[in-house]
């Protein structure tokens, strides 16, 4: 027989008349009432020593908590936070351990209870991330199908300024089509570089990089100064997925044999640092053998790129499968009498909208889908 359980104060009660009354014992009482014998007991002794009132429900708790901190334990957990407020739960947990070895500190997460309790934590800001890449890669089965690109970490060269490497290479070839080294990552200095590389070698079909700045943006799609000029040239900005540098393999194993034949010792100015990196790069190519190559140099299977160099991009124009919209100077366009925020790195640019379900409408900057217009809910989804 499946036991209930008794909830109420009348079943209880009526138990304890039929007891009494009806002379019930108790395994007839479990019977009628479908509860266990236990339970019978449980109620019947709760009766015999509190009356009524042993009939109510009584609180689980413990009456001893031997896992409660003590208030002195507390008060060194406030003066060690007090002592620098950007230490948080763990840091703090660590600190008193060596400090008191003997004493027993509460876990980590107690510690960030108690913080919280006496308002010594603030809520950790949610951090904005560069939106993920959806779009299959381009596969390379011709030069200047596909160029990758990356900032090899940065160092100082001897007389303390900061370098960044910047590399370009084509995917196919191994042809390493650029190799300078820069003051840091910015807009104007990488674009200038790209500008020279697209003069000489004409542009790609795609540019494979990181998710890290200036290739990428923490806006819709993904987008950064750098990436609306490579769409504007009709380059597909493609990103490898965070922590997968082995998206990039290629060009990670080029910056291996960089590291060990130029950056491992520094020069001792950002003018004889680039002038090892131009030796470098002509090595590497003209005669480094390559075994994915047959052993021969790159320089034997890469040409230039049948696609020129356009000084002036033309503006990105749309069938008439959709709806063209003008990015506002706030960032935001206006579709349907609302308005709806995108970036504004596409100040005074026409995007597409394309129906692709009931209320859903993806967003295009050119070819390049930036993310998904919800009617339903009012909001745009990167």
């Amino acid at each position: 027989m499946p036991w209930r359980i008794i909830g109420t104060m009348d079943q209880k009660v009526q138990l304890i008349a039929d007891w009494q009354t009806e002379r019930l014992n108790v395994t007839e009482l479990s019977l009628k009432y479908g509860v266990s014998r236990p339970i019978v007991y449980k109620w019947l002794n709760r009766y015999k020593e509190q009356g009524i009132d042993g009939l109510s429900d009584q609180s689980r708790a413990p009456l001893n908590s031997p896992n409660q901190t003590s208030a002195d334990t507390i008060k060194l957990i406030i003066k060690e936070k007090l002592k620098n407020r950007k230490r948080g739960p763990k840091k703090v947990y660590h600190q008193l351990k060596e400090r008191y070895p003997d004493l027993e500190i509460p876990v980590p997460s107690t510690i960030g209870d108690w913080l919280k309790k006496y308002g010594l934590v603030k809520k950790r800001k949610k951090r904005l991330r560069v939106p993920s890449y959806t779009e299959p890669f381009r596969e390379c089965q011709e030069p200047n199908a596909v160029w990758s690109a990356d900032y090899k970490g940065q160092f100082n060269t001897r007389n303390g300024r900061v370098c960044y490497p910047l590399t370009i290479s084509d995917n196919y070839s191994r042809y390493l089509i650029e190799c300078h080294g820069l003051p840091g990552p910015r807009y104007k200095e990488t674009r200038a570089i790209f500008e020279r590389a697209f003069r000489e070698h004409g542009i790609p079909d795609a540019i494979r990089s990181d998710n890290g700045i200036p290739f990428a943006g923490r806006g819709i799609g993904g987008l950064s100064r750098l990436a609306i000029w490579w769409i504007q040239l009709g380059i597909i900005p493609e990103r490898i997925a965070k922590g997968c540098p082995q998206q990039n393999g290629r060009h990670e194993r080029m910056h291996r044999t960089l590291k060990e034949e130029v950056l491992d010792v520094k020069s001792k100015n950002m003018k004889e640092q680039q002038k090892r990196f131009d030796w470098f790069r002509f090595d590497y190519n003209e005669y480094r053998p390559h075994e994915a190559l047959g052993q021969q140099a790159p320089t034997k299977h890469y040409g230039k790129s049948s696609r020129p160099y356009i000084e002036k991009p033309v503006t990105p124009e749309y069938d008439v499968n959709y709806k063209v919209r003008q990015v506002k100077r706030g960032g935001e366009i206006k579709f349907k009498n609302k308005a709806y925020y995108l970036t504004g790195l596409l100040h005074g640019q026409p995007v597409g909208l394309k129906e692709v379900g009931d209320g859903l409408w993806s967003i295009y900057y050119s070819f390049m889908a930036l993310g998904t217009l919800d009617l339903r809910k009012n909001k745009v989804i990167k």
